[in-house]
This record gives C-alpha cells, sequence and structure tokens, in this order.
C-alpha cells in the first residue's frame, strides 16, 4: 500500500517535503535529552495520514500557505503528546513496531516529553496569532480525553449501547480526522460554515476508520487472519454490540460472562469471534462502515472538482479498504 500513498501525495508532494523540514524545525530544544528524544519521535512517523488530511483539505479551498504547515505541525505535536502520555498510562512498551517513549527512557520522562509536546504546540499557534486553528485542535483533543474516559467508564460493565459506541469513537478517533479537516480549510479560507462541513467530512471517515479498525479483529475475506486483541483488552465493538443486541438474554449472558473473566484465553477468543459471526455482527458493522463512506464522499462532491479533492476521496478510500 505504500505506493498507494505516494500516488494519493501527488497533488501535495512537495509540500508534505517541506513539512518535514519545517517540524523538525519546530521540534528543536536547546536540551541535549529532549534534542534526542525529538529525534527519535520524528523517526518513528507513520504513513503521515493527518497531514495529508491536513494540507488536501486546505488545497480544495485555497492556497496552501504558512498557516496550514503551523496547523499540521501543531496537530502533530498535540497528536503525538497524547499518544506518549496513552503508552505512559497504558504501560505500553511499543508503539508501531518501536519502542515507546517510556520503555527507553522512563514514565517521568515520557510524562514530561509530553507535556513539552503540548507546550510547543501552544507557542506555535499563539506566537503566529492562529487561535481559530489551536481551538479547533484544542476542542479535539478535549474530546479524545473524554471519549478515552467514556470507554475506561462504560468498559467496566461491558454495557455498551450502540449509541454509546458511536459516541466514543466520534470523540476518540474521529474528531482528530475532523480537526485536520477543519484546520486545513481554516488556513486557506475565512468561511467558517465551510470549514464546518470539511469537520463534518473528516468526522464520518474517522468513523469509517475506527470500524474498520474494529473488523480487524474478526477478520474477514478481505481483512485475512483475526486478530481478537479487542476481545482480550475486553473492548466493546460494534460487531460485538450488534450481536450481543440480536441474542438470546441467556446466550447474551454467557458471551459477557466468558469476556468478563475468561477474555484472554484463546479458546474464547475464538468463542467470540464464531458467536458474532453467527448473528451478523460483521456484516451489519461493515455496512455502517459503507454507509459512513458514503456520507464523507456526498459532502466532498459539494466541492469543486480538482486534483486535491480527487486525492482526498483517494485516501478516504483507502482508510476503509487498508488491510492493517
Amino acid at each position: 500500500m505504500g505506493s498507494k500513498i505516494k500516488e494519493i501525495q501527488l497533488p501535495i508532494a512537495h509540500e508534505m517535503q517541506e513539512f518535514e523540514k519545517k517540524f523538525r524545525e519546530f521540534m528543536k530544544s536547546n536540551v541535549y535529552l529532549l534534542d534526542k528524544i525529538m529525534g527519535y519521535i520524528v523517526k518513528r512517523k507513520g504513513k503521515q495520514m493527518r497531514p495529508m488530511f491536513v494540507f488536501l483539505s486546505a488545497g480544495i479551498h485555497g492556497k496552501i500557505n504558512e498557516s496550514t504547515y503551523r496547523g499540521a505541525a501543531l496537530i502533530e505535536l498535540l497528536h503525538t503528546a497524547t499518544l506518549v502520555h496513552d503508552d505512559v498510562v497504558d504501560d505500553a512498551n511499543y508503539r508501531r513496531g518501536f519502542f515507546s517513549i517510556n520503555a527507553l527512557w522512563k514514565n517521568k520522562i515520557a510524562v514530561l516529553v509530553g507535556d513539552y509536546l503540548l507546550s510547543r504546540g501552544l507557542l506555535l499557534s499563539i506566537d503566529h496569532g492562529d487561535f481559530d486553528l489551536l481551538k479547533i485542535v484544542s476542542e479535539a483533543v478535549r474530546e479524545m480525553s473524554e471519549g478515552e474516559l467514556l470507554q475506561i467508564e462504560k468498559a467496566r460493565k461491558l454495557d455498551i449501547t450502540e449509541d454509546v459506541y458511536y459516541e466514543i469513537i466520534r470523540q476518540k478517533t474521529a474528531s482528530l480526522i475532523a480537526s485536520c479537516c477543519g484546520v486545513g480549510c481554516r488556513s486557506v479560507s475565512e468561511d467558517l460554515e465551510l470549514s464546518k462541513r470539511m469537520k463534518l467530512f473528516g468526522e464520518k471517515v474517522g468513523m469509517a476508520f475506527q470500524i474498520k479498525d474494529d473488523l480487524f479483529d474478526y477478520g474477514t475475506q478481505q481483512i485475512g487472519k483475526p486478530t481478537g486483541i479487542d476481545i482480550k483488552e475486553k473492548k466493546m465493538t460494534l460487531p460485538l454490540i450488534y450481536a450481543l443486541n440480536h441474542s438470546e438474554k441467556s446466550e447474551k449472558k454467557h458471551i459477557i460472562k466468558l469476556i468478563k473473566n475468561k477474555s484472554e484465553d484463546n479458546a474464547t477468543v475464538k468463542e467470540v469471534i464464531n458467536f458474532v459471526g453467527s448473528k451478523n455482527g460483521i456484516a451489519y458493522a461493515e455496512e455502517v462502515m459503507n454507509n459512513y463512506h458514503q456520507e464523507a464522499i456526498a459532502i466532498l462532491n459539494e466541492f469543486p472538482d480538482s486534483a486535491y479533492r480527487k486525492s482526498l476521496q483517494e485516501l478516504v478510500q483507502y482508510t476503509i479498504e487498508r488491510n492493517k
């Protein structure tokens, strides 16, 4: 899929290269230890989908400028800060196949690095008067924290309804992609309604993206082997919620008891996967994902045709067709 991303990036290839240079500059520090860690963070970057959403959303609505770069950097800085803190909270040793900051430098340093990234992002916006962009991104960070806490609160009881599930993923995942599209648009246009539309577009994409992630747990023809990670972590995702809501009381009780007490067992994972499949949970989740995808594309089609719009459409397609 690497070549696919390169293809999607074509209209913004120059901007993505520039962004990498500028981002390194924004991360610079006078403290040797901090500089070393910042270098490590930059090196571990993934597919860079977030900056792509920012630049393509900007390109559709106007001319990409310095505030677009700062907006993309702000999202990366604040999002990376939340990830560094997440790894401490989860006691995780790896992130995307690399050692986490806390695994290499211990929790205390990781928490301080997260704080540093947060303040770097805030100052970058304040120093240049990018208050509109800062507002969009700060709202997303607030939503992500709320979504995470809502999930923790509900996970204890394993009683998540479909509506609560949508609210959790809207806050935890979709709010970030929404902020990328909102920031991109706002950096090139004064039209607040336009940036609201782009945020809604990003939200729909984020919802589809998260449901796709949920489906990896169960494996389908397109995805391959099931992972069962969510089941082991007692996470209530859409395929499971749907299956539980469409089963007999006794069956529901049995499955919830299994997940509560024996979620680590491979036999449990297998049984839950078969149960979800038998209740059409996977087919239902795929249908919901496709609906969000269609709604996102409908919003995108309201805007004039351009190379940016075409690439953004392909990026959305990629998010729901990816196999990892």
